[in-house]
């Protein structure tokens, strides 16, 4: 998700909160099992608006939902709240 997280970030995130598109979001990668993902929510499905389409910011790196397709609601675990940079990035 560079640039808008940076590898060491900690995130403060809202544990089964309601999503909105712009939202960052994480889940459960759906062809890594336990690996925790954060991704940026813009879209439900228009026919039923139970599943979220995710998106990274960098096109050049990483997968989203063009690859393995839009996320189950009920498999997102939280919203970013904030982004809690690093001593390491304040320098």
């Amino acid at each position: 998700m560079v640039p808008t997280l940076q590898p060491d970030d900690l995130l403060l995130v809202w544990w089964g909160a309601r999503v909105r598109p712009g939202d960052l979001v994480v889940f459960g990668h759906p062809h890594h099992r336990g690996l925790l993902t954060v991704k940026r929510a813009t879209s439900t499905d228009p026919a039923d608006g139970t599943r979220w389409w995710v998106e990274r910011d960098n096109p050049d790196a990483g997968s989203d939902s063009w690859l393995f397709g839009s996320i189950a609601e009920a498999d997102i675990l939280a919203r970013v709240i904030t982004r809690l940079p690093t001593r390491r990035h304040r320098e």
